[in-house]
């Protein structure tokens, strides 16, 4: 499907965020999938990454998740300074800010005459977090996961202390857990400690670990791994499609605004 580009500025209570949005062209109704960037922000790669998404029938929001702390637009460079930048907001930021951001998107997902009201969310490093923190919420159907950092070690948020594998029990939808084996930031013994959690709770979930490194989906940089990212965004694309749906398309697409 050919997409087009929107952004929404959402309320939420600890400032505004903007939001982006890319959608299919074409007239009707779509799942919603609220997609969670690394510390960088929009980048390029994500950018590419939610229009593929959208390009298989959903509309799919990106939270700017530092809003409260960086201008509209802001994107940090894939290099140190970006990297450390985005690291020292991660553990600046208040978990509940996190999750406040996620109940103003999957809002602003349901709410819109575009979608069916079938939610999910997807997140990489962070974003993966991020997810599984938006999968907390009954709404949300489907998550996938990829390479999810701190959930082990309960770093996420101002204090480094959150309750993420505490609150697995409190996932009703499915989740899709992805990880490299060659990851340094989620070794063995913490992706065992989520394994763990989320069987000890009974949730409904796939677990996928595949020899890649840290960052091995983006599409930029010398750890992208092409065959493994067309792999397991098709395991993505498979879990949403069955829990979400693929929305109903109504009318033409339409001639202006759109990209490939």
């Amino acid at each position: 499907m050919i997409v087009t580009d929107e952004q929404v500025e959402l309320t939420t209570p600890y400032g505004p965020m903007r939001t982006h949005i890319v959608k299919p062209v074409a007239a009707g109704k779509y799942p919603g999938i609220v997609f969670y960037s690394e510390i960088f922000q929009i980048t390029g790669p994500i950018r590419r990454t939610a229009a593929m998404l959208a390009g298989h029938g959903y509309i799919v929001a990106m939270p700017e998740i530092y809003h409260e702390f960086e201008a509209p637009g802001e994107v940090f460079p894939y290099n140190q300074a970006g990297t450390d930048r985005g690291n020292v907001l991660k553990t600046t930021k208040e978990l509940a800010s996190y999750d406040a951001d996620a109940r103003a998107a999957l809002d602003h997902l349901a709410a819109r005459p575009d979608c069916t009201g079938q939610l999910g969310a997807m997140g990489i490093c962070i974003g993966g977090h991020l997810a599984y923190r938006t999968a907390l919420n009954p709404d949300v159907r489907a998550t996938v996961c990829f390479y999810a950092t701190d959930i082990h070690k309960h770093g996420l948020g101002k204090g480094m202390n959150d309750d993420s594998l505490q609150r697995a029990v409190d996932i009703e939808g499915e989740l899709l857990m992805i990880w490299g084996r060659q990851d340094p930031h989620i070794p063995l013994e913490g992706r065992m400690a989520v394994l763990h959690r989320l069987n000890e709770v009974g949730a409904t979930f796939t677990w996928h670990e595949v020899n890649g490194a840290h960052a091995f989906l983006r599409d930029e940089g010398a750890r992208y791994d092409p065959e493994l990212a067309r792999q397991c965004v098709t395991l993505a694309l498979d879990l949403f499609h069955r829990k979400l749906g693929q929305g109903d398309l109504t009318g033409p697409a339409a001639s202006t605004n759109t990209r490939n």
